[in-house]
C-alpha cells in the first residue's frame, strides 16, 4: 500500500470513529442521559479504575468505611459520657410505659422522687454501656463488602445507617444486653427500681406492675446510637468541615 492509499484509509477510519462517537452520544441521551450512564459505568468498574471526574470504586469503599468509622467514634464519644443520654431530649430514656401507673400512684403519695431517681440511673446505664458498641460497629464496617458500599454510595444520606440498623440490631441487642444489665446494677438502677416497687406494692389495692429495665434501656440506647449515627453520616456527606481526611474530601467534597 503506497503513501496516498494509507492516508486515504486513515481519513476513512477517522470519519468512522467520529460517526461512532456521535451515535454513542445520542444513544446515551436516549437511554437516560450521559451523566446517568457514566455513573452506571463507574459502578461496574473494577476496584482501582477511575476517570478524571469521579473517585475510583476502591476510593469509594475506603472513604465510606473511613467516614462510618469516624461517625461511630463521634457518636460513642458523645453518648458515652455523663448526660450523653440524660440531658439530650432527642434520646433521653423515659421510664417504661409499664411503670406509668406506679409513677402516678407514688406521685400522689409524695414519692415521685423514687422514680425520678430510677429514670436518671437508667440513662446513666445507657451512657456507661454506649462505648462498648464501638467495637461492634468497627467490626461491621470492616466486614462490609464492595457491593454493600456501592449500594450505600448511591443511596440517601442515611443509607449507611439503614444498612447498619438492618444488619446490626439483632447482634447489638444480643451483645449490649449483658452490658446494660451489668451497668444497671453498677449505677444503682436495679436498687432504685426495687425500692420504688417495694413502696408501690406496700400501698393497698394497687394493680400489679413490672418492667424489664434491661430490655427497655437496651432498645432505647441502640435507638439513640442510630439516631446520631444518621446525623453524622449526613454531616460527613454534606459538610466539608467534617471531612477530616484528604480521602473524604476527595470523595464527598462538593
Amino acid at each position: 500500500m503506497n503513501h496516498c492509499q494509507r492516508a486515504g484509509l486513515r481519513m476513512i477510519m477517522s470519519r468512522v470513529s467520529l460517526a461512532c462517537l456521535v451515535l454513542l452520544f445520542f444513544s446515551l441521551e436516549a437511554s437516560g442521559g450521559w451523566l446517568e450512564q457514566g455513573s452506571k459505568l463507574l459502578g461496574s468498574m473494577p476496584q482501582g479504575v477511575s476517570n478524571k471526574k469521579e473517585p475510583s470504586t476502591g476510593d469509594m469503599s475506603k472513604a465510606f468505611k473511613e467516614a462510618l468509622q469516624i461517625g461511630s467514634e463521634r457518636v460513642v464519644g458523645k453518648l458515652g459520657k455523663a448526660d450523653g443520654f440524660n440531658a439530650d431530649p432527642a434520646i433521653h430514656i423515659p421510664l417504661p410505659a409499664q411503670l406509668d401507673t406506679v409513677k402516678t400512684v407514688l406521685g400522689k403519695a409524695g414519692m415521685s422522687g423514687l422514680l425520678d431517681d430510677l429514670e436518671l440511673k437508667m440513662n446513666r446505664a445507657a451512657e456507661a454501656a454506649a462505648p462498648r458498641a464501638k467495637k461492634l460497629f468497627l467490626q461491621a464496617i470492616s466486614e462490609m463488602t464492595f457491593q454493600d458500599v456501592k449500594t450505600i454510595y448511591s443511596g440517601p444520606e442515611d443509607s449507611a445507617t439503614r444498612y447498619f440498623r438492618e444488619k446490626l440490631t439483632t447482634s447489638l441487642t444480643k451483645d449490649m444486653t449483658p452490658i446494660v444489665d451489668a451497668s444497671l446494677s453498677q449505677v444503682g438502677a436495679v436498687q432504685a427500681y426495687d425500692g420504688a416497687m417495694g413502696r408501690y406494692k406496700a400501698i393497698p389495692f394497687v394493680p400489679d406492675a413490672k418492667a424489664n429495665l434491661t430490655q427497655h434501656v437496651t432498645e432505647k440506647g441502640i435507638a439513640g446510637i442510630f439516631y446520631y449515627l444518621a446525623k453524622e453520616e449526613a454531616a460527613i456527606r454534606q459538610n466539608p468541615a467534617r471531612q477530616t481526611t484528604d480521602l473524604l474530601k476527595r470523595v464527598f467534597g462538593k
